[in-house]
């Protein structure tokens, strides 16, 4: 007899290859993605630090802040870093602001801003992975740099 056609056991293989790497690459596509997520907080953070230290040029100190501030959230006013050293709404930003947009974390947590008197500040993110020396957890920015 010359039937044409595939057996069960061949399709059920074939599906059995599909799912399998169909799962290998939706783990894979996970991991890129906080690696995106870990690249582009550390890329925001380093935004931040150049806006801060044009400000610290021109005014002689950081932008205070006591408690701590939630940066990049348009609910609480915070997406705009003005001369007067204010994080404020986009419709107070001034058209020279020292950062226009300040931006948000990618991910569920957020970015926050202290600094007590003017003399240092820091502004903590959460890393979801490794990224170079840096582990999984909070990094602080600071004056001197990401740790």
């Amino acid at each position: 007899m010359n039937k044409k056609g595939f057996t069960l056991i061949e399709l059920l293989v074939v599906i059995a290859i599909i799912g399998l790497l169909s799962t290998l690459a939706v783990v894979a596509l996970g991991s890129a993605r906080e690696k995106a997520r870990d690249s582009k907080r550390l890329s925001d953070l380093k935004q931040m630090q150049t806006a801060l230290e044009l400000y610290y040029t021109d005014v002689g100190s950081y932008p205070t802040a006591a408690a701590g501030v939630v940066l990049g959230v348009e609910a609480n006013d915070t997406v705009c870093l003005d001369q007067d050293g204010d994080f404020e709404d986009r419709a107070a930003c001034a058209a020279d602001a020292y950062m226009a947009l300040v931006p948000a974390d990618p991910g569920s947590t957020s970015y926050t801003y202290t600094s007590a008197a003017g003399a240092t500040y820091a502004v903590v993110a959460t890393l979801e992975g490794t990224m170079s020396s840096l582990g999984p957890g909070n990094v602080t920015l600071s004056p001197s740099g990401i740790q």
